[in-house]
């Protein structure tokens, strides 16, 4: 599949039988930040705690990741259609690091639907739960997938419980306040899902 024009290129593709095929992107801020910011100023993205932030600061947050070697962000895109922003990051070197003990192999995901035009489709949310788990076991470094959605996000907790995640406590993610980034801390509730065995 070629992607769309400005869009980067793909660095995974997963065909989910049944339900089409996704590919994951690395996020471009500049080309992204406009679609990016339309989606996390909504509403229904509150958790994702950008209300309110410009299209400006949106893409200067995704470059300051692009600059990281230990956070990364994609672009999630179902039969070329972006659907999806998924967000991937090493444990030991982030806020979550100071919450539980870290295991060599740990990644941590943090996943925003998009909003979707019309009926929602069947299936939806668990289709790409699918094939992003497939992108990040596809490293074999990775051992344990750790996902730390808001501890209000009741339906975000009960899909990871549907995808066989193991609920973990509920903890608080410490504020980041550095000159280029600014996080408030977060009270957080740990899910982990491991390898699946080869």
């Amino acid at each position: 599949m070629t992607p769309p024009a400005g869009a980067a290129e793909a660095v995974y593709t997963h065909l989910v039988e049944g339900f089409g095929e996704v590919t994951v992107s690395p996020v471009d801020p500049a080309a992204d930040s406009a679609l990016i910011h339309g989606w996390v100023t909504q509403e229904r993205a509150r958790f994702w705690g950008m209300a309110g932030v410009s299209r400006e600061l949106v893409q200067e947050i995704y470059e300051d990741l692009d600059r990281r070697t230990t956070h990364h962000a994609f672009l999630v895109r179902l039969e070329g259609e972006p659907v999806a922003l998924f967000q991937t990051y090493d444990c030991a070197e982030d806020r979550v690091g100071e919450c539980y003990e870290v295991l060599p192999g740990d990644v941590g995901v943090h996943l925003l639907i998009g909003p979707i035009e019309g009926a929602p489709q069947r299936g939806f949310s668990g289709g790409l739960m699918t094939a992003f788990l497939a992108f990040v076991f596809s490293d074999p470094a990775t051992r344990r997938v750790v996902a730390e959605p808001d501890s209000r996000n009741a339906k975000a907790i009960a899909r990871l419980e549907r995808t066989g995640f193991v609920l973990g406590p509920e903890v608080e993610l410490p504020e980041i306040d550095l000159p280029e980034v600014h996080i408030p801390a977060k009270k957080a509730r740990l899910a982990f899902l491991g390898a699946p065995p080869h």
